[in-house]
């Protein structure tokens, strides 16, 4: 498949190149970028697009989803999960272990990506659990998870208690060159939480997951990269202490990257009053001066990588009393856009932002995605930053649709996904 990309506005934080590109793919690879392409012979079969108006970016990346499969198929499968990516211009998406049976193994880490390449949609890259079962008393085979395919490390959903074993795995991992993924939480603090505790859990009657829980962890485990020299990456921030921690062990110069999530920067506990058990998610909405903390952490770069942390569940999960609810909402459709609000409100730059899901996690995860230099695999997002969506949650193509955003009206969408060179999601 040969394509023209013209009259776009061409923005690759990579090369730091922002500006009218033209852009030439064959053969699954970016073989020309320049003004006014074609110079010279043009070449045939060549299917010229014209996007003038349109962004055009390097394909996002999702370093945090859950493709459920195997084990949960009836909340998501890799084939409708991929096809959720590429709706939400994803190429490219890191699925985490909690699956059934974990990710402990080659034999599942080989599954994961003989399904992904049988769909042939978005590129899927596993991430394996840090300990057997993710259940915290024994280290998983790091290496031959590696040779099987896994990217990365993590118990996501558990935080590894034993302090000498998060050790080990930080020591292991980093002799691998595998980013460790680490879910911060004091179970003994947040134990039978369901929400962050604060004015509302207390005015609701609902059981508070203090802020506290999550901050000591994130202490602990940039005590432990500190003193190992490991890298760790921290998952899902949600609190204004974990900002200030990375933020202070950052200029310590503790090799530390950090993530959050569109919720944690959109969404307060609020959206927990009228009970709605899409808003449940795990680490719960915080207080508003933690979502403000988060935006500002964004902003100074002591937040990384913006992930959705793409959670589907069946109606059956969300359909129950708060207590007994899931935790977790359908991310991959309405990340851009909710992120493309920090743009519109001037917490970040367009460039900055397509760098926190383009760039950085590639470089995080060490894949050789998040550039549009010539040579590189054409995983291509184009972006129409002027279409005006209302979000609908029944058009998902996500099996979940547990989403607290259905009904809001949204600015900027993707029009066109190309994965490899191949067309895997039009509307234009």
């Amino acid at each position: 498949m040969t394509l023209l990309l013209k009259g776009g506005r061409l923005i690759d934080p990579s090369r730091k190149t922002d500006g009218d590109v033209d852009l030439l793919i064959e053969d699954g690879k970016i073989t020309r970028t320049g003004k006014d392409l074609p110079r010279g012979k043009k070449p045939s079969g060549v299917e010229v697009l014209d996007l003038s108006g349109k962004w055009i970016v390097p394909g996002l990346i999702d370093m945090h989803t859950h493709l459920r499969e195997p084990g949960f198929e009836y909340k998501e499968t890799i084939a409708s999960g991929s096809e959720a990516a590429v709706t939400g211009g994803f190429c490219s998406v890191a699925c985490m272990p909690n699956t059934n049976p974990v990710n402990d193994s080659r034999s599942v880490t080989e599954f994961i990506r003989r399904k992904a390449k049988e769909c042939g949609l978005a590129n899927v890259y596993p991430i394996a659990a840090i300990t057997v079962k993710s259940e915290g008393s024994f280290l998983s085979e790091f290496w031959d998870l590696k040779d099987a395919g896994a990217v990365g490390l993590s118990d996501d959903g558990k935080s590894v208690m034993n302090a000498s074993l998060m050790r080990r795995a930080l020591e292991y991992a980093s002799s691998l060159d595998m980013p460790v993924i680490v879910h911060c939480e004091d179970k003994n603090l947040s134990s039978g939480g369901v929400m962050h505790e604060g004015s509302v859990s207390t005015e609701l009657g609902l059981t508070g997951i203090p802020a506290i829980a999550e901050d000591v962890m994130v202490s602990r485990d940039l005590l432990l990269a500190e003193f190992t020299g490991a890298a760790v990456h921290i998952a899902h921030v949600s609190t204004a202490g974990a900002v200030r921690l990375i933020r202070e062990a950052k200029a310590r110069g503790v090799r530390v990257t950090a993530e959050t999530a569109p919720h944690y920067f959109s969404l307060t506990d609020e959206a927990i009053r009228d009970f709605d058990t899409n808003a449940k998610v795990y680490p719960p909405l915080r207080g508003a001066e933690d979502r403000t903390a988060v935006r500002e952490g964004l902003s100074d770069g002591t937040l990384d990588v913006i992930a959705s942390d793409h959670a589907p569940h069946a109606r059956t999960d969300k359909e129950v009393e708060f207590d007994y609810a899931a935790s977790g909402l359908t991310g991959l459709e309405t990340s851009l856009a909710l992120s493309l609000r920090l743009v519109a409100d001037g917490v970040l730059t367009l460039p900055d932002l397509i760098k926190k899901m383009t760039v950085n996690p590639a470089q995080i995860l060490h894949i050789s995605k998040g550039t549009l230099a010539v040579g590189a695999d054409a995983d291509i997002t184009v972006i129409d930053p002027e279409k005006v969506w209302t979000v609908d949650r029944t058009l998902f193509c996500s099996r979940g649709k547990n989403s607290p955003f259905h009904g809001w009206t949204l600015t900027g969408k993707t029009v066109l996904t190309i994965v490899g060179g191949i067309i895997r999601y039009r509307d234009l």
